[in-house]
């Protein structure tokens, strides 16, 4: 903990990045790009300059939030008439047919322009030293590679990229992407503008062409981060802020409501009631996220019912504290990836980002368009093909997000905590779980992300790791919960956390084990 700066990313040399930004004079929002830029080379299987982002940034003079949505839409050529006409019922999960537009670079610039000190060019210097030089394999980079070879290698530019003799590197191994390097120098240069309408933007073209994909250059040079309000409720005295559809941030905010109805504290973290009502409550929420979020440029999306209090005790009736809820419930199985990164960092004068980027699955959608280093994600598999459906697919519009940074307000407006986690569908159950860990059971920020967890899987399994007594999974499944204990992974996320205390103002960070997070305060 310290005083100053303190910040937290998924790779240490993302954190040190972000930290030499701080210490130089940079403020938050300079080093949450420089972060973000490292991590876009030292975890390129789960971000980079070809995924989306999203960014809460609290500027302190103010005390004002903002949301800057950096996720993109789904090409001209994104209708439900063309697959149909290729016989399809749902859009693919990887391949070129899953790409939309990236949107990551755009948010970038948008927001060093808007509350930045610094300049894109600056920003991006430590990720093209390491795209250019190279950074030494880490275990876990080493292992998720190994876990997706045969999509790697079914690549011939992510092969050349990634693999060594077919195999994924050795840890230690330095990895150079030269490619991406000359990709983030054009983008130092040139901004935005230059990924999406420059050389780089022809490439992306030339390239969904010749693959048959739905991306044209127009649509690329068409596309534009949005800033947006935040979303928020309250909860225990705090304002928790979100991101509004189209991601999933109101789902949280749901369970938020859900979670305040009962005496959860009382019950006891390890207990058979907290984890049913906690459970019985995402369930529910996750229902109404599949009902209804999508992006609201396109549909009519409930979201003030959605998060309001009344609304919350309605549905909380439908909570039996002795069984599981019907089957209309949700189970949260929209996305089970946590391929995705997580970054928050607080300046000296309270500035804040917290920020979320992703390729969606593992090596997004399998594709790297050649001569650039840019791997593709695979966000467009998230849209629908049911005609009825908000999320459907269209031209221009955004696929429904499991992305939700979050942050917590006090109640005088003061920044108490920024936090977020990979975790695919399973996000707003481990930050609502990290949420409890602090403001219930008064844990600070790496007690809170260490704690064990559970999460709800598909086909209504609830997968808890160690740290439940053999009793309470015993009552689980006597209420008709299906457990399974698994051990510590980043299925359940990889949660990170700074908290401000709001007597010593000190900053208090936690940095989840299950991933390579890494945190920093002085």
């Amino acid at each position: 903990m310290g005083m100053q700066g303190a910040l937290t990313s998924d790779h240490a040399l993302a954190t040190a990045a972000g930290a030499d930004v701080l210490r130089r004079g940079g403020n938050a929002v300079d080093a949450a790009i420089a972060m973000a830029g490292v991590l876009a080379v030292v975890r390129p299987h789960m971000n980079g300059v070809g995924g989306d982002n999203f960014l809460l940034i609290r500027m302190a003079k103010t005390g004002k939030v903002y949301a800057l949505n950096g996720s993109g839409r789904a090409g001209s050529r994104a209708t439900p008439a063309f697959f149909a006409q290729k016989g399809m019922t749902h859009v693919p999960g990887s391949g070129i047919l899953s790409v939309s537009v990236p949107g990551a670079v755009q948010a970038w610039d948008d927001a060093l322009r808007r509350f930045g000190t610094t300049t894109l060019r600056q920003a991006l210097q430590p990720a093209i030293r390491y795209a250019e030089q190279g950074f030494p394999v880490s275990t876990r980079l080493s292992l998720d590679i190994a876990a997706e070879v045969k999509k790697v290698a079914a690549d011939s530019a992510m092969a050349h990229t990634f693999l060594v003799n077919g195999e994924a590197p050795a840890p230690g191994t330095l990895l150079v992407q030269r490619e991406l390097g000359r990709t983030l120098r054009a983008i130092a240069t040139g901004g935005a503008r230059a990924f999406y309408q420059g050389a780089t933007a022809r490439r992306i073209a030339d390239f969904m062409e010749h693959e048959g994909g739905l991306l044209t250059a127009t649509d690329l040079a068409n596309h534009r981060a949005t800033w947006q309000e935040p979303i928020s409720t309250t909860y225990l005295g705090k304002q928790v802020l979100a991101f509004p559809p189209n991601t999933q941030g109101a789902t949280f905010l749901e369970m938020l409501n859900l979670a305040e109805l009962s005496d959860l504290s009382a019950m006891g973290r390890t207990s058979a009631d907290y984890v049913h009502t906690m459970v019985e409550g995402a369930k529910l929420a996750y229902a109404d996220r599949d009902r209804y979020i999508a992006d609201p440029a396109f549909a009519d999306v409930p979201v003030a019912r959605l998060i309001s209090k009344e609304y919350a005790r309605e549905l909380g009736q439908r909570i039996r504290r002795d069984t599981i809820a019907a089957s209309s419930a949700g189970d949260g199985t929209r996305d089970g990836n946590g391929d995705t990164v997580y970054l928050t960092v607080i300046d000296k004068d309270g500035n804040a980002v917290s920020m979320i980027q992703s390729l969606f699955a593992s090596f997004g959608s399998g594709r790297m368009v050649p001569e650039t280093g840019i791997v593709l994600h695979n966000r467009g598999a998230l849209f629908s093909l049911e005609p009825s459906h908000p999320n459907i697919i269209a031209p221009g519009k955004r696929p429904f997000h499991t992305l939700s940074p979050a942050m917590a307000l006090n109640e005088d407006g003061s920044l108490f905590a920024t936090f977020g986690t990979p975790g695919g569908d399973g996000q707003p159950q481990t930050l609502i779980q990290i949420l409890n860990n602090v403001l219930r059971f008064g844990m600070t920020p790496q007690q809170a992300v260490e704690a064990p967890r559970w999460r709800i899987f598909g086909g209504g399994r609830l997968g808890v790791e160690p740290g439940l007594r053999d009793e309470v999974r015993a009552e689980l499944g006597r209420r008709g919960q299906r457990v399974t204990v698994q051990p510590p992974s980043a299925e359940f996320g990889g949660a990170q956390m700074i908290v401000i205390d709001p007597r010593s103002k000190a900053r208090m960070v936690g940095s989840d084990y299950r991933r390579e997070a890494y945190g920093l305060a002085w």
